[in-house]
Formats: C-alpha cells, structure tokens, sequence
C-alpha cells in the first residue's frame, strides 16, 4: 500500500511539472501576439478593417487567457491533491508502525522491569517450568506491558512456551532456552513489579518455595523484534 502512495505522489509531481511547462507555454504565447503585432499595418488600417482585427485579437487574447487560467486550476488541483496525499501517507505510516509494534516486527526501547530466574542447587527446590514462565508472561500482560521478551525471544500473541516431555527442555517460539530465564518488559515499572511481587503474585510464590527470581528496575530496556515467520493455517 505504501509503495502505491509513493508512486502516485510521483506521478502527481510529474502531472504537476507538466502542467507547470504549459503555464509557461501560454504565457509565451501572450508575449509571442504581442510581439508579433505590425503597428505600422494596423496605423494603415480602415476603422472597419481595426474593428475586424481587434475583434481576432480579442477572441485570440481571451482564448490563451482561458488556457492561462485553466492552467491556474489544475496546479491548485494537483497541489491540494499533492497535499491531501501526503497527510494520508503520514496516517498510514503510523498506523503501520502501530501495527509492526503489536506483531513485535520492531525493535523497541522503554523504561520497565528484568526479571531473572535461576536455577538453585538445591534438590529439593523444584526446577522452573514452562508454566512458571507462562504465569509470569500473563501477568506482565495483566499489569500493561507492552513489550516481553524471554531470553531474547520476544513474546506475540502466536508465542508457544512449551516443556518438551522427555527432552527435559523449554522452548520458546520453537527455540530452546536455558537457565538463566532473563525476562524483560517494557511498560510502567510499578505496576509490572507490583504484580508479581504483590501477595499471591508469581515472582513473590516462587521465591516463598525456595526458587532464586529477582526484579530490577530499568530506564532503558531495550526487546528485539520477532524473529519467526508468522504463519496462518485458516484466515485469508
């Protein structure tokens, strides 16, 4: 759609320039009658034959006016088109902007919040799960985030974080991620940490059980864009 805008803009500057070029023709004509008039044939000239000849002029005259002042208005036409033009160019390049930052096609940068989640030695602490990180991401969610991340794989609405039974593994968007778990989020910091360290939060049950999660505070967190392809199976 973009590309569309821009070749349109391009023609309307071609138009424009053209039209410009007969702007400039019709004035040289007017200068062309001028300096073509024989003053001393029309000083010889009956009353009759200056009235006939003035009449040719006058009509002359009036038609490249007409051209002239037509001219006129379709430069003002190509100029409030051209303007128009770019006023929705401008509309559609934000409105793409908004929407390449909820697919997560786009870098960012903000203030909000690192979570980092290691594993303890202790056996009798149980390992972070898959679910652990789910809960953490929904919260984030809950509280305003507007941008998460886990290990640098960043989290769309399509993301799967999954255990894979078997392989004893986490995966996040296909990837395989390992301890530590870095988790950062990009929104207001208090209410992103008031909602996992709050009563019943996820951060604060995870410490109570033994588990090694911690919160800093950041002014410039900066979330890579997605990095998969995005696939549908059933919207056209």
């Amino acid at each position: 759609m973009k590309t569309k805008l821009k070749k349109g803009k391009i023609t309307m500057i071609i138009t424009a320039a053209i039209a410009c070029f007969a702007l400039a023709l019709v004035m040289t004509m007017q200068f062309k009658i001028v300096n073509e008039t024989d003053i001393t044939a029309i000083e010889n000239m009956r009353e009759s034959e200056l009235r006939t000849e003035l009449a040719n002029w006058q009509s002359r005259y009036d038609e490249v006016n007409a051209q002239y002042e037509d001219t006129l208005s379709r430069i003002e036409e190509y100029k409030q088109t051209s303007e128009s033009n770019d006023e929705t160019e401008k509309l559609v390049d934000e409105e793409l902007d908004n929407v390449n930052l909820l697919l997560g096609n786009t870098d960012v940068e903000g203030q909000g919040i690192e979570i980092t989640i290691n594993e303890t030695e202790d056996e009798t602490v149980e390992k972070v799960t898959a679910d652990d990180l789910l809960l953490i991401i929904n919260a984030l969610k809950q509280a305003g985030a507007e941008a998460i991340s886990i290990n640098d794989e960043r989290i769309i609405n399509m993301t799967d974080v999954v255990y894979i039974d078997g392989a004893d593994i986490i995966r996040v968007n296909g990837q395989r991620i390992l301890a530590p778990y870095t988790i950062k989020a990009i929104g207001n910091q208090t209410y992103l940490e008031s909602a996992l360290l709050g009563n019943g939060g996820q951060v604060d049950t995870m410490n109570k059980v033994g588990q090694d999660v911690s919160i800093e505070k950041k002014d410039n967190i900066k979330i890579t864009k997605y990095s998969g392809e995005i696939k549908t199976r059933y919207m056209e």
